[in-house]
């Protein structure tokens, strides 16, 4: 409270304050000094410059920090120039409009901003070539210039993020990018290649925008990849993909090079299910790429060398699913229910495949023509029957994640269809009750 009184006494600044005049004169003395013979082969002259330009491209934003409280904000960098409103991210918020950047303001807190100019605009880029000269001139200074290129790295990444979170993906992959060139020079060491996974990422976004984006952001993907980078997932693949398949128009080679991208990363990912989702949709909507039945024998094989491995029997499901197989699909998951009983996907998955067996079934019931009761007794007992063996599975799936809001949806749409089955109407009414509890509904 005396913190909070303390704040509201101080009158904030009338307005963003940046001394550019300061910084140009330090530039041109910089200039000066690198121009001069002597000076020009000292690391000490060069570092020195790292840090201004560093200092340069930080200055603008160098009080700003995500949630950070907008009276907070005011006392730092002053009051804005305007101010307005804006959604980002699905959220309504405020705009301030600084000199250099626009603030954007939700539930008093700063969300995010963006940068719209700069004192220098090539600022990092200037520090990186500076520290990068020091340590040509004397590589005994390299644990001083790594601490600089780190500066500006970490620099870099803040407007990445700042970028992602504004929605500026352009800005935040060329951030990400230049954070990973500060990190490439020779005093710093092994740079990161998930920086250049996160400039991709976001190049493959921006790419349906503008298709240039497609190129660099296989470029970058591609880097990141030959320094040994995946993802947890193996979303890296799908990205990559996406970029080869958005450049398909300028050379149909690329279809090709997006179907070998997507064959190198199940391999590695056989339960990616966006990897595979790529896979159907090129099998299924081009032409010359290959037979769709090519995937399974892809999988099959791969489990002939390895039959205990529960993500290519859950990729295999997968698969068939894609294909209207849905025999083959429970067969597949059943495998990984008998790997791993206490798995929750697989439990619920095998449930969702009986379950669209079902609809399935149904579905030519309905369309059907009966000259008899009999018949069409007989077929709707068929059709119950596969229902009925989705309901364990989702009952085990229940089990091991209780709170699951869509196994008890499951449940009690099967129970509610089965309830003229022996024992099934006292199921519908104990899932009904809790799927209620876990929505909240009563």
């Amino acid at each position: 409270m005396a913190l909070a009184a303390l704040l509201l006494a101080v009158p904030a600044a009338n307005a963003q304050k940046v001394n550019e005049s300061a910084f140009l004169a330090k530039i041109q003395k910089s200039d000066a000094d690198i121009a001069d013979a002597k000076k020009n082969i000292k690391a000490s002259t060069w570092i020195n410059r790292g840090k201004l330009f560093c200092d340069i491209a930080a200055e603008p934003t160098k009080n700003l920090f995500i949630n950070m409280d907008a009276a907070m904000l005011k006392l730092a960098v002053g009051e804005p120039a305007s101010t307005g409103s804006a959604e980002v991210g699905g959220q309504a918020c405020e705009t301030w409009e600084y000199p250099y950047f626009t603030a954007y303001i939700a539930n008093n807190k700063l969300l995010t901003w963006k940068q719209k100019k700069a004192i220098v605009a090539d600022a990092p880029a200037q520090a990186i070539e500076a520290y990068n000269k020091a340590y040509e001139l004397d590589p005994k200074q390299g644990e001083k210039i790594k601490a600089g290129l780190k500066q500006v790295s970490d620099f870099c990444s803040q407007v990445g993020n700042a970028g992602l979170d504004s929605g500026d993906y352009i800005g935040a992959a060329d951030a990400f990018a230049e954070a990973f060139r500060a990190q490439s020079g020779p005093a710093y060491g092994q740079p990161d290649p998930v920086l250049l996974y996160y400039a991709g990422y976001l190049r493959t976004i921006d790419g349906a925008t503008h298709p240039e984006s497609f190129v660099m952001g296989a470029d970058y993907l591609n880097k990141a990849l030959d320094l040994g980078y995946a993802d947890e997932e193996g979303n890296i693949y799908y990205y990559l993909f996406h970029c080869y398949y958005g450049q398909k128009a300028n050379d149909p080679a690329f279809v090709l090079r997006s179907k070998d991208t997507l064959l190198a990363g199940i391999e590695k990912f056989p339960k990616n299910e966006r990897i595979l989702d790529g896979l159907m949709q090129l099998y299924t909507s081009e032409e010359g790429v290959g037979d769709p039945a090519d995937l399974v024998a892809l999988i099959d094989a791969a489990i002939a060398e390895n039959p205990e491995n529960v993500d290519l029997w859950f990729g295999r499901g997968r698969t068939f699913y894609a294909l209207k197989n849905y025999d083959e699909s429970i067969k597949s998951f059943a495998k990984v229910v008998e790997l791993q009983p206490e798995l929750f996907e697989g439990n619920y998955y095998l449930g969702v495949f009986y379950t669209i067996k079902g609809d399935a079934l149904n579905k030519e019931l309905n369309e059907k023509q009966y000259s008899s009761q009999a018949a069409y007794d007989a077929d709707l007992k068929a059709v119950n029957e596969v229902y009925l063996a989705a309901v364990p599975w989702f009952e085990k799936a229940h089990q091991i994640k209780p709170q699951d809001a869509d196994t008890l949806e499951f449940l009690k749409q099967l129970c509610f269809r089965l309830r003229d089955e022996e024992g099934i109407m006292e199921k519908y009414n104990t899932y009904n009750t809790l799927y209620k509890q876990v929505k909240g509904l009563e």
